[in-house]
């Protein structure tokens, strides 16, 4: 696909608790050079009142970030479907997703806004030459995150290096050509479905290097029954999907 005029992009970002960040990630986003750069916050009801300041930061940028509320803390997945359904019922043209506590690089969304240009996704990964994870890590924790990657892709038969991570940036029509409405997974296992989902449509992607730093304030979501969900869902993933096939490929 030839490069040309930057796609409209609508970055959706799942909160819960995030007061801490979300002013500071919000001022970051719109200080990059994408003039149609624009934000959809999608907060689960947060206590520490998340919510009430995405609708502040709104204000103070008419036309460019919306919210969403939920009823509670409906999980990740379910967020970022709703998320891109109202992000394409919009007009985006390329959809991301990251998360709020900054471990995802804020810089590196201009390139992956320039790649999506030539593919059909591109994910921000930790496991390619280039990408790494957060030298503050103790060795274990390091091991972990790197095993659960590897046990999703060697089941899943995967070409993706990081098929955990949630960094990422879809073309519209990738979207609306995926059975959105079948992706059931909440937890990080969300992004393990939807790259699997993707690929087994015959969808293109591209991997660019980052970074990823642990969070500086706020408190991590990460759970033991989210990594229960991980290990036994990766292993229905073949059987909910073995009637997906490629998509014919479009001049």
């Amino acid at each position: 696909m030839p490069a040309g005029k930057p796609l409209k992009t609508t970055i959706v970002i799942p909160t819960y608790n995030e007061a801490e960040n979300l002013p500071k990630l919000t001022a970051a986003l719109f200080a990059l050079p994408l003039d149609d750069l624009n934000l959809l916050i999608v907060d689960d009801n947060s206590p520490d009142g998340t919510g009430q300041l995405a609708e502040d930061l709104a204000r103070e940028h008419p036309g460019r970030m919306s919210v969403m509320h939920r009823q509670g803390k409906l999980g990740l997945g379910t967020a970022y479907i709703q998320g891109f359904q109202r992000a394409i019922a919009d007009g985006a043209e390329a959809v991301g997703q990251m998360d709020a506590d900054f471990s995802h690089p804020v810089e590196k969304v201009v390139e992956l806004v320039k790649t999506l240009e030539t593919t059909d996704l591109v994910i921000g990964s930790r496991y390619v030459p280039g990408g790494s994870l957060d030298e503050r890590w103790p060795m274990w924790r390091k091991a972990l995150s790197g095993f659960g990657n590897f046990y999703a892709r060697t089941i899943l038969g995967m070409k993706v290096r990081d098929v955990t991570g949630g960094f990422r940036l879809w073309r519209r029509k990738t979207l609306q050509g995926m059975p959105l409405e079948r992706v059931r997974s909440n937890g990080y296992i969300f992004q393990v479905e939807m790259a699997y989902v993707a690929t087994r449509l015959g969808y293109g992607f591209k991997e660019t290097p980052i970074y990823f730093a642990d969070r500086r304030w706020g408190q991590s979501k990460m759970s033991f029954r989210i990594q229960i969900e991980a290990a036994l869902r990766v292993w229905q993933l073949p059987g909910l999907y073995r009637d997906l096939h490629k998509v014919p490929l479009q001049g």
